[in-house]
């Protein structure tokens, strides 16, 4: 059972929400595939949790194990997926691995837990965010509403094949090679949401997938820590808060970490992005 101070704090989150959507706004902001699945298991705060997404307009999936939560995910391809760590059997780490493998959801880890290395596991694990419990309103809200304002890749996305070599003589070519993003081998396409490295399929996460994009159009400009967490929330060409915390610069720097592992390139002898001591990143010369 979850103590007064954390129940209240979750009341607070209804109470506000509630009020959001009287003014129809929130309900804007996740028009469309606006299905969600919780993923926790004490009951209550599972119960709290859906009544918020309920109220802002999402058809909302409960389970209170980590492989129920798998079949649910599986089975709606929910856009917004919420889970707790700290789960008897499957933990939560290992829940988001196989979410991951099978499912594009946003995946936002909600744990008692603050430790650093909880974090890094977490993200490292498929997560795209993490929150502590309590939080306050306004931080469940403004995370959610902006993965909902980046793009939505649908599961079919996910399970097709890389974009096969293309001969650059053949007159075909440039119609094949439409729509990609090239450096030194690798290659981006934004909208199938595919990329490669030397003719490879990367299996990225959304953040991962996104952070690279944003790098890749950048070029050689150099794009910040906070310009990078700003474009995940959704807030660099909206008009947003411009404020960063250092919980976001970290988890941008745990993001390209480990796109970095999968690109298979180390921060010291990068191929493809390098890092500007206190400022942020850019993609290497060609």
């Amino acid at each position: 059972m979850p103590g007064e101070a954390f129940t209240r704090v979750f009341w607070d989150i209804i109470t506000d929400t509630h009020n959001r959507v009287e003014s129809d706004t929130w309900r804007r902001r996740v028009a469309g595939p606006n299905v969600a699945v919780i993923i926790e298991d004490d009951a209550d705060i599972r119960g709290l949790i859906s009544e918020i997404l309920e109220q802002a307009g999402f058809t909302v999936h409960a389970a209170g194990t980590g492989a129920e939560g798998i079949a649910l995910v599986e089975q709606h391809d929910p856009a917004i997926t919420t889970l707790d760590i700290s789960m008897p059997g499957m933990d939560g780490f290992e829940t988001a691995k196989r979410i991951r493998a099978i499912s594009a959801t946003y995946i936002i880890m909600l744990t008692a837990r603050a430790d650093e290395i909880d974090t890094l596991q977490g993200l490292q694990s498929g997560a795209d965010d993490y929150i502590t419990k309590p939080f306050r309103p306004r931080e469940l809200r403004a995370r959610v509403e902006a993965m909902m304002r980046r793009p939505r890749v649908i599961a079919s996305d996910l399970r097709e094949d890389p974009a096969p070599d293309t001969d650059p003589t053949d007159p075909d070519a440039s119609a094949a090679d439409a729509g990609w993003m090239t450096h030194r081998g690798l290659r981006v396409h934004p909208e199938m949401h595919l990329a490669e490295a030397d003719g490879t399929h990367l299996d990225l996460t959304r953040s991962e997938f996104d952070i690279l994009t944003d790098l890749m159009g950048a070029g050689r400009r150099v794009v910040s820590k906070s310009d990078l967490a700003l474009m995940l929330r959704g807030e660099r060409y909206v008009g947003g808060s411009d404020f960063v915390s250092e919980h976001d610069v970290r988890a941008i720097e745990v993001h390209v970490a480990n796109l970095r592992r999968k690109l298979g390139e180390s921060a010291t002898r990068p191929r493809w992005i390098e890092t500007v001591r206190g400022v942020g990143y850019r993609m290497t010369a060609r």
